[in-house]
């Protein structure tokens, strides 16, 4: 972005304004006028200053990223696992009301990691919800619904948020997994299973094979994830895989320890992701990661 500095005016410096007003700072009479200058200028510095960002007096990249995670509030946004880790105030607003209902989701750092994932999935099923561990409509109208249990009561985390993440890292460490992907939609999910994999270890072994890419010598099992039905190989383990589908993690398992011990391959059908398609990507994601894992145990 082209940095905003003292003098300038326009939409660009209201919106600016907009955020910090929300965030307590005086803005003096004039409040939103579109001007950096004076009080605006002074909050700028102060927001800097209060949340450590190194620009002093304009607003650049770091000062904007800043702004927006801070100013985000729960049901903004849709909040998962991955790498980079969502980060803002509506993540903190996420912790705090899951530590306070008494689902252990670590330290209110406002990032959202394994600990967080781990005490929302439990949060969801003991409400009946698909444990996905993502924070989407759902999900944050049944936290709003309990609001009047959890605001205002001590957020902090729990001894036991330290036991560590949300899957066992040392499967994804010590097996070898090759996803291929076949169509579009099967890409995003790949991509989301290795994102998902290394934000739970660092060290994962999820490697995605992508048109003529090298794929491992040796992998514990290949996973190829097709958008269409097609004709496996003789032997091959074959599951349908649709997002809304409790049983779909048991059939994957299955699929994948019997892949593991014989053929080695297994393919994944997708369910077309019909409208939300950034949360159909994100549950198959999660559906296959845990089956790996679980299979692999």
């Amino acid at each position: 972005m082209k940095p905003i500095r003292p003098g300038d005016r326009g939409p660009a410096v209201e919106d600016i304004q907009r955020r910090l007003r929300t965030l307590g700072y005086d803005l003096g009479p004039t409040g939103i006028d579109g001007a950096f200058q004076g009080l605006t200028q002074g909050a700028v510095e102060s927001f800097q200053a209060e949340y450590g960002v190194a620009e002093a007096g304009f607003v650049g990249e770091a000062t904007w990223s800043a702004l927006v995670d801070a100013t985000f509030t729960l049901g903004d946004r849709m909040l998962y696992l991955r790498v980079p880790h969502f980060h803002g105030r509506d993540v903190r607003e996420l912790q705090e009301a899951l530590n306070a209902l008494g689902f252990a989701a670590g330290e209110g750092d406002s990032i959202f990691g394994s600990c967080t994932e781990r005490a929302l999935r439990e949060f969801q099923a003991n409400m009946g919800l698909q444990p996905d561990g993502i924070a989407g409509s759902e999900t944050v109208k049944m936290l709003s619904n309990l609001r009047h249990v959890w605001l205002g009561k001590n957020g902090h985390a729990h001894a036991d948020a330290r036991k560590g993440p949300a899957r066992a890292a040392d499967v994804l460490t010590r097996n070898t997994v090759l996803l291929a992907p076949l169509g579009e939609f099967a890409e995003d999910v790949s991509g989301r299973v290795v994102n998902l994999a290394l934000a739970t270890t660092d060290e994962a072994r999820v490697v995605l094979q992508v048109g003529d890419s090298s794929a491992p010598a040796e992998p514990s099992v290949s996973v190829r994830i097709s958008d269409e039905d097609l004709t496996p190989d003789e032997g091959t383990p074959v599951v349908r895989l649709a997002s809304a589908d409790d049983g779909s993690v048991t059939r994957l398992v299955g699929a994948i320890e019997a892949a593991a011990s014989g053929c080695h391959e297994v393919l994944v059908v997708l369910e077309p992701p019909g409208g939300d398609r950034e949360r159909a990507a994100q549950r198959a994601a999660v559906a296959l990661l845990d089956a790996l894992c679980l299979a692999l145990a």
